[in-house]
């Protein structure tokens, strides 16, 4: 059986495994957000970065990629996914339908947040959140990389996200400013 992953941040432009086929996607009623505090990637325990994360709202719709990994490499893919996405239980893997571009109707793996996890921060006012990214930095590098991969690559497939587009200007703008 087909194995398809939905992805709306770090899995459009690293997705870590092989991928088959990649097609345009929605998901109905959550919403991309920068509303999870990141401790090990993109930022530390003393200093929290910001990831994104799929936060539930009814009516809403998130625009990404369903990525459908390489036939007889499913269970290597959710063992890899586990250990990337499920590192501190702040993610709960789903699940849940997803909309293709072509017409077609899949069931994915998507990682949503637990919105009762310590690490959830929706909400938080986008000035907050753009001075949080443009300082943090994690394991796997700088909270500015991470949102300028996401943005560039949501441009690439003519995805709009006005929020993360503002951040990202915003974020350029106080980088700018450090180094001046």
């Amino acid at each position: 059986m087909a194995l398809w992953v939905f992805g709306y941040g770090s899995l459009l432009w690293n997705p870590g495994f092989e991928v088959a086929e990649a097609a345009q996607a929605s998901l109905p009623d959550y919403h991309r957000s920068f509303c999870m505090r990141s401790i090990h990637h993109r930022g530390s325990e003393a200093e929290p970065g910001l990831v994104l994360a799929l936060d539930e709202q009814p009516g809403a719709l998130c625009e990404g990629l369903a990525l459908r990994a390489a036939d007889g490499t499913e269970e290597a893919t959710i063992a890899y996914l586990r250990e990337r996405e499920l590192v501190s239980s702040a993610y709960l893997e789903k699940m849940l339908h997803v909309d293709l571009q072509d017409g077609r109707r899949v069931e994915a793996v998507t990682y949503v947040i637990d919105a009762a996890h310590v690490q959830y921060c929706g909400g938080l006012p986008l000035e907050e959140q753009a001075g949080i990214i443009a300082r943090a930095v994690g394991g796997r590098g700088p909270n500015t990389e991470y949102l300028y991969n996401t943005a560039a690559h949501l441009d690439e497939l003519g995805i709009p996200d006005a929020e993360l587009h503002w951040l990202r200007d915003r974020v350029r703008q106080l980088v700018d400013n450090d180094l001046a």
